[in-house]
């Protein structure tokens, strides 16, 4: 497994690679990786005969009061786990790489962002789209596997790609789960033993919503109502939960033909996200 850190140097891999035929996969994270994230990358193994994974946490996307210095970051252990699993590339830019002096451009969408997520974290989507750009420019690849626990920013990477007309398949990976269902995350490490507990609550919420929807609940209200009521009286605290059209984010005013239910909640200081298809 090679390891490189200039965006010059992977961008000349990969050329490398397109003359011979090799279809290049790539798999961004902000490291610190687990089990959720490597199932990416065997995605990407399946897809493509070269696998670029990345690591990095980009300041783009946080906002001054979020938890950039605090992120945690292991990349002896990061990089152990990609050659574990075969990984050929590991792109680790800094920050300085990506963001040299006097840059100034930005990636973004008008209205996806416009919801959920981007609502509660000013210009996180900005920054998402800007350094997903940037990494797709430097390893050109012909697929990109992103985690659909991150459901958003896949509608908001797929939107962007189809708009700028890039030639690259964004394919989305499915939720690893802890056996009591919460989403493997990079942050589920800030939690502390009774938090970790508490945590399960979020995609008990999320389940909760489905066995409505399954028994006929037509309305968005009450299936917010009683997830959030799953959320609370477990002691978390809700940021939003929604239930959307899956395409567009708005808000259902009836479930008909297809729903999504979209959660963020704060166990303690930390803030989780999670998802789940009720319908269609």
């Amino acid at each position: 497994m090679q390891v490189i850190r200039t965006i010059a140097e992977m961008q000349a891999q990969s050329r490398s690679w397109s003359r011979q035929g090799i279809a290049i996969g790539l798999v961004p994270t902000m490291g610190f990786l687990h089990e959720g994230h490597l199932s990416l990358v065997d995605i990407a193994k399946e897809k493509c005969g070269a696998v670029v994974a990345s690591i990095f946490v980009n300041p783009m996307q946080f906002g001054p009061k979020e938890d950039f210095d605090n992120y945690p970051r292991d990349e002896a252990r990061d990089l152990a786990m990609l050659e574990a699993h075969g990984t050929d590339v590991v792109f680790i830019p800094q920050t300085d790489e990506m963001y040299p002096k006097g840059f100034e451009t930005r990636v973004e969408l008008t209205r996806l962002p416009n919801h959920l997520c981007g609502l509660r974290r000013e210009g996180h989507f900005r920054g998402v789209t800007t350094v997903v750009l940037k990494l797709l420019a430097a390893v050109q690849p012909d697929v990109a596997v992103f985690g659909d626990k991150d459901y958003q920013q896949i509608l908001v990477i797929r939107r962007m790609v189809c708009d700028l007309n890039l030639s690259v398949e964004v394919i989305a990976g499915p939720t690893v789960r802890e056996p009591d269902g919460l989403a493997m995350s990079s942050r589920n490490s800030y939690l502390s033993p009774e938090e970790r507990r508490t945590a399960a609550c979020v995609f008990q919420a999320l389940q909760r919503a489905r066995q409505m929807v399954n028994g006929g609940a037509v309305d968005p209200i009450m299936v917010r109502r009683s997830m959030t009521e799953a959320i609370e009286q477990n002691g978390a605290q809700v940021d939003y939960v929604a239930v959307v059209d899956p395409e567009t984010l708005e808000e259902l005013q009836i479930i008909k033909d297809r729903a999504h239910a979209a959660v963020a909640a704060f166990v303690g200081r930390t803030r989780l996200i999670d998802n789940l298809r009720l319908k269609g």
